[in-house]
């Protein structure tokens, strides 16, 4: 391997017009990745479906856990001003906010917006992805974006965030941790839910689970070229 390593992230947008991301880049890139999937099972409908083995509701069920490791004297000693400049301040405190507000919602009874009164109520399909009107949720979380490197890009929900603090400075400020984060990835079906009306941060999330899908099976055909004819020859015809 030559050359720089990529650098995974979480890319959140804490609103979905105008879709403007908060780029979380991880400091190191996890030294492991535990990648699953869940087959739904067959829906159980009466009729044709239920007695079909290969019925399925949808899209598979998926989900990445791993744990990132965070320092501050390397944030320090890395050249970038701002970067260090709020490591010496604060040690890993803003890293770890990064983190934890893809867990807080960007609307509904917790969040700023909410209790200045502009996002409760009904709103119109404005923006054209939907024909009518829909009552918005009391609370909704921010879109966030799995980047891992440009073949994985898929948009996920936080479901679980836990940080252990190895180190502190005089100020009790975090230098040194580690985090582990569960994520759940989010099919088109579970985003048509959130109105995906074009060019916002929801329709990008959606963007971005079909790029990747239709990779994985780019790179699924292309795997198989050329080793897969001593088996079709085998098979029964």
């Amino acid at each position: 391997m030559s050359g720089p390593l990529a650098k995974a992230a979480l890319v959140s947008y804490q609103s979905n017009w105008p879709p403007v991301p908060v780029v979380t880049v991880f400091q190191y890139n996890p030294e492991s990745l535990t990648h699953s999937w869940h087959q739904p099972q067959p829906p159980g409908k009466a009729g044709v479906e239920s007695g079909n083995p290969l019925a399925v509701p949808g899209l598979p069920g998926e989900s990445f856990d791993f744990t990132i490791h965070l320092n501050a004297d390397d944030d320090v000693a890395s050249g970038i001003p701002v970067l260090a400049q709020v490591a010496r301040r604060a040690g890993l405190s803003a890293r770890l906010a990064a983190l934890e507000l893809m867990l807080y919602p960007v609307n509904g009874a917790g969040s700023a917006t909410a209790r200045a009164g502009t996002l409760l109520g009904t709103v119109s399909s404005g923006l054209g992805s939907a024909k009518g009107s829909w009552k918005l949720p009391s609370s909704t979380l921010p879109v966030v974006l799995f980047y891992w490197n440009s073949t994985r890009v898929v948009p996920v929900r936080v479901t679980t965030l836990s940080v252990t603090e190895t180190l502190y400075d005089e100020d009790l400020n975090p230098r040194h941790a580690q985090a582990q984060l569960g994520l759940r990835v989010l099919t088109p079906e579970e985003l048509a839910a959130a109105h995906p009306a074009p060019t916002t941060a929801t329709d990008l999330a959606v963007v971005a689970y079909n790029q990747t899908l239709a990779t994985r099976r780019l790179l699924a055909v292309a795997s198989a070229a050329g080793l897969a004819s001593s088996v079709i020859s085998q098979l029964p015809h």
